[in-house]
């Protein structure tokens, strides 16, 4: 039996109808519909099934997107215009850096100044400050600086001069800080007079110009200094450097200490047990500067111990034991820049024609070129000496004397002393000689030897008035106590 109902017919009597309406009908197609959408695949791999249907529609999909693309794009080389805001200037641009944010060191002035209001009135005249307070850094010279504070051209002058006559200009160090009070001027058209003047002249010695009644004065203030040496030991370890500057060793001073203890002890031979112990010049001013100096005293305790006290005397320095003994190591340098033409040993005279045997060596240089002491010496002869020409001999201690042969000039005397490398002479060609070289010789206790074989090893030993106050220096020293 039908019945009829707001949805159509429906067949009663059972647990089911069958309805025969539009909803019903249309309720089919669209389940299909949407099952078809969500199945459907928008973005199909090209790179697989290719030359299939699916194939065929992912590629026409891809390229009328990128056709839609190209027919939307602005152009390639066209520039996208935008807004720009118009550039500030004036009392605008004040503004606006008042308010933004910046590095005062890229000239940021943040929160220091806002801009002029209508409610600013300008003034007609602006008052100075009676006292301006300002720093300079010294460079070429006190006038200069402080002629850039301000001062007068005139004044700085004066100034200079009542420094220049307490202290040498050239002991001035560069960037040495000037403190600068400047007082007031009549007119704004004139500089501001100077009324004090204070800065750091040498460690121990500060200055003070000062205006009194019109004039100014100079007040120099010595700065009381402790010369104690300071002391630092300490145990070796995995490094020495490290261990010595964690103790607080300056970097000079340490590499000075390795360097004069390695030439008696290698650095594999020291062990991590071994103690340090080094003594360093110190200036150590009342106002609390501190300024470290030389190393003084070299030692070592361990596998092998050592003690050297350094000892400057004639103007050379010298590692010596406690006892005032030392060794001297090294090679001598060549006298001359030039090539060899005659080596030592037997050969014949180019002068006299027979064989003999050749004492020295023989420098080809060009005539007037300087000849050097090849170490530390002693003249003790100088002048015309037969077939060697012009002639200097000097005697180096432990048996070691160089002879320098046929010079053309000798500027030196003998009873002098020379150091390595200073120039004693010019070659020459003076004497028996075909031209322009020098003969160069060396003797060992008066023997002559080759030049090129000897290396040199010499004993110093102090004696008399030098050796009591080498005695005093290391009672002063090793009396020192370790920080």
């Amino acid at each position: 039996m039908f019945l009829r109902t707001d949805h159509g017919l429906e067949l009663a009597g059972g647990t089911s109808a069958l309805r025969f309406g539009r909803a019903p009908i249309l309720a089919a197609p669209a389940a299909a519909l949407r099952g078809r959408i969500e199945s459907f695949d928008w973005t199909p791999d090209l790179g697989a099934a290719i030359g299939s249907r699916d194939w065929w529609r992912g590629l026409a999909s891809c390229t009328a997107l990128c056709a839609a693309l190209w027919a939307l794009s602005p152009g390639w080389n066209r520039p996208i215009l935008g807004s720009v805001p118009a550039p500030l200037d004036g009392t605008a641009l004040d503004e606006a850096r008042s308010l933004s944010f910046g590095a005062s060191a890229l000239g940021g002035t943040s929160g220091m100044r806002l801009a002029a209001t209508s409610r600013v009135v300008p003034l007609a005249d602006t008052p100075e400050r009676p006292i301006v307070e300002a720093t300079a850094t010294l460079g070429g010279g006190i006038a200069g600086a402080l002629e850039r504070t301000g001062v007068g051209a005139g004044e700085a002058r004066q100034v200079a001069a009542l420094v220049a006559g307490r202290v040498d200009p050239a002991e001035l160090s560069p960037g040495t800080r000037l403190d600068v009070t400047l007082g007031r001027r009549d007119t704004l058209s004139q500089p501001r007079p100077l009324e004090r003047l204070a800065f750091r002249a040498k460690f121990d010695l500060a200055l003070e110009i000062v205006r009194e009644a019109g004039t100014l004065r100079l007040d120099a203030r010595p700065i009381a200094i402790d010369h104690t040496p300071l002391r630092i030991r300490g145990r070796v370890g995995a490094s020495l450097y490290r261990a010595a500057r964690a103790a607080g060793a300056p970097a000079k001073a340490v590499e000075s200490y390795i360097r004069t203890v390695s030439g008696m002890v290698p650095m594999g031979q020291v062990g991590q047990d071994d103690r340090f112990d080094l003594i360093v010049e110190q200036a150590r001013a009342a106002t609390g500067e501190v300024q470290l100096g030389q190393l003084l005293y070299a030692g070592l305790e361990g596998r092998r111990d050592v003690r050297l006290v350094r000892w400057q005397a004639d103007g050379r320095i010298e590692w010596l034991d406690p006892k005032g003994v030392g060794e001297r190591k090294g090679t001598m340098m060549w006298p001359v820049a030039a090539r060899i033409s005659s080596n030592f040993g037997w050969r014949v005279h180019p002068v006299l024609g027979f064989r003999r045997l050749h004492k020295g060596m023989d420098f080809a240089a060009a005539y007037g070129s300087p000849i050097r002491a090849t170490t530390d010496g002693r003249v003790v002869a100088a002048g015309r000496h037969g077939g060697y020409g012009n002639f200097v001999k000097l005697d180096h201690g432990g048996g070691l004397a160089t002879g320098y042969g046929h010079m053309s000039r000798i500027i030196v005397s003998a009873g002098s002393r020379v150091a390595r490398g200073q120039v004693i002479g010019y070659v020459g060609s003076t004497g028996l000689s075909t031209g322009p070289h020098l003969h160069y010789e060396l003797w060992k206790n008066g023997v002559p030897v080759n030049p090129r074989s000897v290396a040199f090893a010499t004993v110093q030993r102090l004696d008399g008035d030098e050796l009591r106050r080498f005695n005093q220096l290391v009672g002063r020293l090793m009396g020192v106590g370790a920080r």
